[in-house]
């Protein structure tokens, strides 16, 4: 997520207990690999000033990188509150009430998702705090909630050996929600939980990737400084058949099939959409901004994570091709660190900074195209595996808010998004969305540019409008995230407000962030269920404001008898 760290609230999450289980399953697949570099046109941007801090790096750019040193509450909502934060693992059957929630006809405004805990199931691949998930489950769905999204993790299903699927606690999921009515976003989460903003969990990946990248280290995505990353396998070794045989595309590929295997009676039906994680947080970016162990720290710059052998053999191809092969030892060494601002740097500083240099292109080019041609390969096998199954295919993208009012855009660019005040970087990552057919999930659109850090030229609301823009322009449907947990009208307004972006063009969806005992605080539930219904109505020109919020403050009463009802089994 894209998020600031003095911004974040404490999420609610119940440590994971450890024990194994599994079952097989699986198939191979192939896909093609392209590191070619693009050109594009710049079109115009927003001029701001940029404030200046530490001193400058003492190399200059244009001139050839030199090669770096590496090394080192009411009754009802209480009850369900205090579900969640509790760990029970006993069942409970609640019966499962079908009259209906909030919202007009199908199609009519935006439908709300809610997440899910991190830490929904368990390492043992059972459901965590299932009388938690019945009782929350059966409010989200009385207040109009159209579904919930999940992640499914890669480091719990597959987690002992290749091929052999655990789905347990997915399975009892998937037919909870199925049961209150819910439809279901599936995150195929290929990334590890633990180290971002907000992660109130860890879940590794899959042990036997983790062997494989103890053997070989440069599978994991590495900074000029020698620190390795175990977030998420590098993009480097894609079509590298590295982990026991198989190439990571493959292994993902063959993750899909199982899924789709496994849970073809609710595709299409109760599963709706297929998000992908393609990159750290499951979000289609470089690690280039890792909160674990205080590496980063909002609103530092990032640093260029593309110094494993794999990228590296990618960038010396490309820059022999280009015709500079001096360029392909290294990428810049003058682009600071984590936490220096653009202007610390001799890359990224406004005036005659190496960004905007013929080899600030070459490089900026290959490092985006790398990633736009990751997502293109993982997208080409979902598209294929889910192909005419009634589920929507999805990709989220993070809201990099900060430093946009700058000229280079420095933390985009280390994330690896090409978006300067001359190039709008969007566009591609979009049009690459619509070859496919897939959605464009963004994040940050709660946040309001006077709520951030003016001196460090935070404009999420113009990133916001930029991406609209680009969607708008490639064809593709739009959905969005809000990136920190905010439960107050003025973030709520700020959703609705970027939803509908005109009177006929609306977000396809929303997903909420996140289900947790904060949310079923009695006013944060009454706000909650008014911004649903909100939401769900879209741009109704029969109906004032005031009208809507009569009737969602009627559902919010009508919430207590239904969760009443669970907290009664929640008793015995």
């Amino acid at each position: 997520m894209a998020m600031s760290l003095n911004q974040i609230g404490a999420l609610s999450g119940t440590p994971i207990a450890t024990d194994s289980g599994h079952t097989a399953g699986g198939e191979s697949t192939t896909a093609a690999v392209s590191a070619s570099a693009v050109w594009r046109s710049p079109p115009a941007n927003i001029r701001v000033s940029v404030q200046k801090q530490g001193a400058e790096m003492d190399r200059l750019s244009p001139s050839p990188p030199m090669s770096p040193v590496k090394g080192g509450m009411r009754a009802d909502l209480s009850v369900a509150c205090q579900a969640l934060m509790e760990a029970p693992t006993e069942e409970v059957v609640v019966r499962e009430h079908r009259s209906g929630g909030l919202g007009g006809k199908q199609g009519k405004g935006v439908p709300v998702y809610v997440m899910m805990p991190l830490d929904s199931v368990t390492m043992g691949n059972g459901v965590n705090r299932r009388k938690a998930m019945n009782a929350s489950l059966q409010a989200l769905k009385s207040a109009g909630v159209e579904g919930i999204m999940m992640d499914v993790w890669w480091g719990l299903v597959e987690r002992e050996a290749p091929g052999e699927y655990n789905w347990g606690g997915y399975a009892e999921l998937l037919e909870m929600a199925k049961k209150h009515g819910l439809k279901v976003q599936a995150v195929m989460s290929f990334h590890q939980c633990g180290g971002n903003v907000g992660d109130s969990c860890t879940i590794p990946l899959p042990k036997w990737v983790l062997e494989e990248i103890n053997n070989d280290p440069d599978l994991a995505y590495t900074d000029q400084w020698g620190r390795r990353n175990n977030e998420y396998l590098s993009l480097g070794c894609d079509t590298i058949p590295c982990l026991k045989g198989r190439t990571p595309i493959q292994c993902y590929s063959d993750y899909m099939r199982a899924f789709k295997d496994k849970f073809s009676h609710l595709l299409g039906d109760t599963i709706v959409e297929i998000q992908v994680g393609m990159g750290p947080a499951g979000e289609l970016r470089y690690p280039s901004y890792p909160e674990k162990d205080g590496v980063w720290r909002f609103p530092g710059i990032g640093a260029f994570q593309c110094y494993d052998k794999y990228m590296l053999s990618s960038l010396k191809a490309a820059a022999e091709s280009y015709g500079k092969p001096e360029w392909g030892s290294t990428g810049p060494t003058d682009a600071g660190e984590y936490n220096n601002w653009p202007e610390d740097t001799n890359f990224f500083k406004k005036e005659s900074g190496g960004w905007n240099s013929e080899y600030g292109d070459f490089f900026l080019s290959w490092y985006s195209q790398m990633l736009l041609d990751h997502g293109e390969r993982i997208l080409s096998s979902a598209t294929s595996i889910f192909k005419n199954l009634g589920v929507k295919i999805s990709v989220k993208v993070a809201g990099i808010h900060w430093h946009y009012g700058t000229r280079s855009h420095a933390p985009e660019l280390t994330a690896g998004y090409y978006n300067t005040r001359f190039r709008d970087g969007y566009l591609p990552i979009a049009k690459m969305l619509g070859r496919h057919g897939a959605v464009f999930n963004f994040t940050c659109i709660e946040m309001r540019d006077h709520e951030q850090p003016q001196d460090a030229q935070c404009s999420p609301e113009k990133l916001v409008q930029q991406v609209a823009m680009a969607t708008r322009e490639a064809g593709v449907e739009l959905a969005g995230e809000n990136a920190l947990p905010r439960y107050d009208e003025f973030a709520h307004e700020q959703i609705l407000n970027a939803a509908s972006l005109s009177e006929n063009d609306e977000m396809c969806a929303f997903t909420y962030l996140r289900m947790n005992p904060d949310l079923f605080h009695p006013e944060n539930w009454r706000k909650f269920v008014g911004f649903v219904k909100k939401m769900k109505e879209g741009r109704d020109v029969d109906k004032c404001r005031e009208e809507v919020e009569r009737e969602a403050e009627h559902f919010v009463h009508m919430t207590e008898p239904l969760v009443q009802e669970a907290a009664v089994a929640l008793m015995h």
